[in-house]
């Protein structure tokens, strides 16, 4: 068979994906660790606030929670259920990110949480972290709640009246959430498949409240950064030409050159004519 056949044509495959496989890192890599730590390196450790926050706070609730006092208290400030009155488990969700789950490793979750909220810190900053993270929580709460109203069947969708009475906590939505976000407006398959195969792994593998919610966060995270940016569009005048970019001063209309006067042939070319009879009375 000569060279220029199919032979020669499967050969270079295993290049090809090797090349891909090599690019596809590369621009995760530069996307989602390189460009955060150049801003960490420009703004300094303000730009991890919201990240030591969020671990110093798991620390302190988890210390608390030691103590059968302190325990009461956590759980009252940040121990939400499905079986909850809406307005008390809303008044709770804030401060429930901060109490972790009972049945996790504290330890294990803080450099998933420290990680999580410094690189959506950086890339997406505080603000839209903030916006991510408590909707990724809110959407898997709400939805615990709908399971629950909803009672066993439904295709597997409804969960028995017990499991309103779990304590749900902890910041394990969130991170997945912000870890998906950043996935999916970074364009990056590697952080997606880690993020999203795993919590389908662990809905299977462990199937409990926590794992549903955790896939409501990833689906949540990804219809927020599918409608990443969709809002910004160009402002348009009356006439519909986009207006000029901000910092750029109007060309200033100069006044058009004044017409010299039509200089007559000969004189008393333009001056009105008086009548002879006029001139003779």
């Amino acid at each position: 068979m000569t060279p220029d056949g199919p032979t020669a044509r499967v050969r270079p495959l295993p290049a090809r994906l090797a090349r891909f496989t090599w690019r596809t890192l590369r621009a995760e890599w530069h996307s989602i660790v390189v460009e955060p730590v150049r801003r960490l390196a420009r703004r300094g450790p303000s730009g991890l606030l919201l990240a030591f926050v969020a671990a110093f706070g798991v620390i302190l609730f988890h210390d608390i929670a030691q103590h059968p006092a302190g325990e009461v208290w956590v759980r009252r400030l940040g121990g939400v259920q499905a079986d909850l009155p809406l307005w008390l488990s809303l008044l709770r969700t804030p401060v429930s990110l901060y109490v972790p789950a009972l049945d996790l490793p504290v330890w294990g979750g803080i450099t998933q949480l420290f990680l999580a909220f410094a690189l959506a810190e950086l890339t997406l900053g505080r603000a839209r972290t903030l916006a991510v993270a408590y909707a990724a929580t809110l959407a898997g709460t709400f939805t615990a709640r709908l399971m629950v109203a909803t009672g066993p069947g439904l295709w597997g969708f409804g969960l028995p009246p017990e499991a309103g009475h779990v304590l749900d906590t902890g910041p394990s939505a969130a991170v997945v959430g912000l870890f998906t976000y950043l996935a999916v407006i970074r364009r990056a398959p590697v952080l997606f498949t880690l993020t999203g195969g795993s919590m389908v792994w662990e809905s299977f593998a462990v199937p409990n409240l926590a794992g549903r919610e955790h896939l409501i966060a990833v689906g949540t995270a990804i219809v927020l950064g599918l409608l990443h940016g969709r809002g910004v569009r160009p402002r348009r005048t009356t006439a519909g030409s986009p207006l000029p970019p901000r910092g750029a001063r109007p060309a200033l209309a100069l006044p058009a050159p004044a017409s010299a006067p039509a200089i007559p042939d000969r004189p008393g070319a333009d001056q009105p004519k008086v009548p002879v009879s006029s001139l003779e009375s």
